[in-house]
């Protein structure tokens, strides 16, 4: 197995939003907002290589949308995802899955592109990966989270004849080395994949904790549907996660990509930070 941080590019979000009822007082020191209160968040995907199998978690925004669209979140940096699959030796034909966290458009827009008029799966070879509790609640979205249910990311990819369903079971298995961990707070049934790789656990993070900065535990963003929920997920994560030396991997942390865990007096924080390619060569 082998594995590959691949960055698509950043965007901006409300900082007061990403942070919930922290003070801005407090979370403006972990990221510095601009003068409009946004913050840069990336927007980092994982490439896993198991044997003749090539899975992608997550795929960013994507580019399809008009650009009063991608006003609203500033997009910035010079990272795509075909550069950063280039930069590691592969184009997006090489895909055989797309593992989708969830189906909020920065998770999974890049998932379909357009080809003329029509709305195509932007990995042509891939099997689209999601489960039927979560599909059916982004297909008759909430009004809550409507807005990040865009249904030009979403319907494609079943009409494509691409997409299947993972059993809905906390640790399931998906491959001999990838169990997938269920969280319903943020949105109803997030996955999150972990990865058993040379004796180490790595946990992609999606948003359970979109970055370092939130794992105390009341660090809980605004847009999670079920915030007290989140709060439970993130305690028995946490607790499990320090005693047993996991490795925590970022989806949308700015600066930190990685890091292990320690039990502090103000309770569990990050202990070391790195960068993926510091464990996996």
């Amino acid at each position: 197995m082998k594995l590959y941080s691949i960055n698509t590019g950043y965007f901006k979000l409300d900082g007061g939003a990403m942070f919930g009822v922290v003070p801005k007082s407090m979370w403006q020191k972990l990221n510095p907002p601009d003068e409009n209160n946004m913050c840069s968040w990336a927007m980092r995907c994982l490439l896993i290589e198991d044997g003749d199998r090539l899975i992608l978690v997550d795929n960013g925004m994507g580019n399809k949308q008009d650009e009063k669209f991608f006003g609203h979140y500033y997009l910035h940096g010079d990272d795509t995802l075909e550069r950063s699959l280039a930069k590691n030796g592969f184009n997006k034909d090489d895909i055989t899955d797309v593992f989708l966290t969830h189906l909020h458009f920065d998770h999974c827009g890049g998932s379909i592109e357009r080809d003329g008029d029509k709305l195509v799966p932007a990995f042509r070879n891939a099997t689209y990966w999601s489960n039927e509790s979560h599909w059916q609640w982004a297909i008759n979205p909430n009004d809550r989270e409507k807005a990040s249910f865009l249904k030009e990311n979403i319907f494609p990819i079943e009409q494509s004849g691409r997409l299947k369903f993972i059993d809905e079971k906390d640790g399931i298995s998906f491959l001999e080395n990838i169990k997938v961990r269920f969280m319903h707070g943020h949105t109803e049934a997030m996955m999150l994949p972990q990865i058993n790789y040379n004796g180490k656990t790595i946990v992609f993070m999606a948003d359970l904790l979109p970055s370092a900065a939130h794992i105390p535990i009341p660090y809980v963003m605004a847009y999670d549907t079920k915030p007290l929920q989140t709060l439970k997920e993130k305690k028995s994560f946490l607790t499990e996660a320090q005693q047993n030396n996991y490795i925590l991997f970022f989806e949308h942390d700015p600066n930190i990509e990685c890091c292990n865990l320690q039990l502090t007096d103000k309770g569990i924080r990050s202990n070391e930070t790195f960068v993926l390619a510091d464990i996996v060569t």
